[in-house]
This record gives structure tokens, C-alpha cells and sequence, in this order.
């Protein structure tokens, strides 16, 4: 009872009406969310082929020193559009299982950066390293890759 007063509360404000309301507020939050998607998510990516072996000439110190914090930026744009489209709908996403799904998923990838940047790919990195990787760098790309296509799936089913 406790969770659903809260999500009432939220989807009442004052800037959860506005945003609902306004003809042009929702769309441009829905643009701003997916153009911090495709920078998060291309980033991300791009990087995660260079590990899965592509773009071999490519150093992968360089290329992660240039991406991410490109991925920083996309996440500066997801986060504060993503909580104010959620209060717009919070009463019906709060109990949604594909919204749940797609927060879950988020841990997961935030998990796997995690473990990827502290424990895999360890600063002391030499630069020119271009071929040989870890398998669990491999592993970590893949896990990236299938994560973030599942979490902007769930975010298109609940579009509808």
C-alpha cells in the first residue's frame, strides 16, 4: 500500500501534470532519453566490438579513453528524462513487469561495467595492447551488447 501511495503521489505533482499536459514537454523528454540512449548505448558498442575483435588497428586504451566519456554524456541526458517520464506514468510503470525487467537490466549492465573496469581491464593496461585480451573481456562485451539490446526492447514495449 505503501509503494502505490507513493507512485499516486509522484504521478500528481505539479511537474508530472505539466509534463503530461504540455503538447510539446513529453516529446521532447522522449527525445532527449533516446539521444542519451544512442550515445550510451553507441559508445558502448562501439567499444564492446573493438573487445569482441573488430577494428584490430584501433588501441583499446585510446578508444576507451575517448568513449567513455561519451557514455558519461548519454547518461547525463537518460537519467533525469528517464525519472521525469517515469512520474508521468508511475502508478501503472511502478507495477509493470517489463518496467522492472528494464531496471533490472540496467543493474546488470552497471554490474558488468563494474567488473569489467575495475577487475578485467585494470588501468595498468598497456596502451599499445591491441590483441591479446582476457576471455573475460569477450565475455564482458557480449554480456553488454545482449543487455543493452534487451533493456531498449523492454523500453519500446512500454511504449505501447
Amino acid at each position: 500500500m505503501f509503494t502505490s501511495d507513493i507512485l499516486d503521489w509522484l504521478e500528481n505533482t505539479t511537474l508530472a501534470s505539466n509534463i503530461r499536459q504540455s503538447l510539446w514537454l513529453y516529446p521532447a523528454l522522449e527525445i532527449v532519453h533516446i539521444t542519451g540512449i544512442t550515445i550510451l548505448v553507441g559508445a558502448a558498442f562501439m567499444f564492446d566490438l573493438r573487445l569482441l575483435g573488430f577494428s584490430k588497428h584501433l588501441p583499446i586504451v585510446g578508444l576507451s579513453r575517448h568513449l567513455l566519456p561519451w557514455s558519461q554524456r548519454g547518461l547525463l541526458l537518460i537519467i533525469p528524462s528517464g525519472i521525469l517520464l517515469f512520474i508521468t506514468n508511475s502508478k501503472t510503470l511502478g507495477f509493470d513487469p517489463t518496467f522492472w525487467l528494464k531496471m533490472t537490466l540496467l543493474v546488470i549492465a552497471a554490474l558488468n561495467v563494474l567488473v569489467f573496469h575495475k577487475l578485467i581491464f585494470k588501468r595498468k593496461v598497456h596502451p599499445e595492447i591491441q590483441d591479446e585480451l582476457p576471455k573475460s573481456s569477450r565475455i564482458s562485451a557480449l554480456i553488454s551488447i545482449i543487455v543493452w539490446i534487451s533493456i531498449i526492447a523492454c523500453g519500446r514495449l512500454l511504449a505501447y
